[in-house]
């Protein structure tokens, strides 16, 4: 039985895989359920085992980089007591799983180079759009706590704020997977991370 269960989770694996290539290289429209079946080796039924749809796998796909965000989200605002530490913790995060894990990379790519955003997609782009907002949420609360401790200079608002932390990252993000060869996000990410303090004023050394 154990063993049984082990072959399903690998053959589910298989398939993500299979989608999470095919969905990257060739966009959401072109990827049927027939292509993916071929690529990950094995007939539509296991597919269909796994998954309800193509919307169904759609969404488990998006779900690399939608779970690891909705888990820095969480963490961060454990750690509101520490605003700036919560600030960098996010950037870091952000950008290293950008620069360093595959999966995460190709699904966040997926959903905003390769995707044509249609209302079949609701349930996947209103959890998108939940957690664009509690992202943008917690920026405004940490840069409203680190105001009041006197650790940001600025004089803009902290709802201001916190959606330009957002606008920030995802511009970053969208270029550097647009012409992923312009620049080096490893390597650049200690100046991004730099000049998100500038942006915001910041008053000790900074990281």
């Amino acid at each position: 039985m154990r063993r049984t269960k082990e072959d399903a989770e690998k053959t589910r694996q298989t398939v993500l895989e299979a989608a999470l290539k095919l969905f990257s290289r060739d966009g959401y429209s072109l990827t049927t359920l027939s292509r993916i079946a071929d690529e990950a080796g094995c007939s539509r039924g296991p597919i269909y085992w796994h998954f309800q749809n193509k919307d169904d796998l759609y969404e488990a796909v998006l779900a690399y980089s939608q779970d690891p965000l909705e888990k820095l989200v969480r963490d961060c605002e454990a750690m509101a007591d520490t605003p700036l530490d919560a600030m960098d913790h996010f950037i870091e995060r952000w950008l290293g799983l950008l620069a360093t894990n595959r999966r995460y990379r190709q699904s966040f790519e997926i959903l905003l180079n390769k995707t044509e955003l249609t209302d079949a997609m609701s349930r996947t782009l209103k959890r998108e759009r939940q957690l664009t907002q509690s992202i943008i949420a917690l920026f405004q609360d940490l840069v409203e706590r680190a105001k009041a401790a006197g650790l940001i200079s600025t004089q803009e608002s902290a709802n201001e704020l916190g959606l330009l932390s957002y606008t920030y990252l995802m511009g970053i993000t969208q270029t550097w997977l647009f012409a992923p060869k312009l620049f080096s996000l490893k390597q650049q990410a200690p100046f991004f991370q730099r000049q998100f303090w500038t942006l915001l004023g910041r008053t000790d050394e900074g990281p």
